[in-house]
């Protein structure tokens, strides 16, 4: 039985595409019946999602000297 690749090689764009592209799909499903047929993503699914792939993210701090955001 073949094993899922777990290494991949994907660039700081290639996430912002597929952030956006789920974004889009959660706002599309969100305008139609909240019962959706079996195997199609549900919003809170997407949602789940992109809270995964949020809490992935590293965020940039400055090692030495104050943090000054905005």
């Amino acid at each position: 039985m073949p094993k899922p690749n777990r290494m991949f090689e994907l660039s700081i764009d290639d996430l912002a595409l597929i952030e956006s592209a789920l974004r889009e799909k959660k706002h599309a499903h969100s305008h139609i019946v909240p019962e959706v047929a079996s195997g199609e993503s549900t919003a809170r699914d997407i949602h789940d999602l992109l809270g995964r792939l949020h809490n992935q993210k590293v965020f940039y701090r400055p090692a030495s000297g104050p943090y000054v955001g905005g």
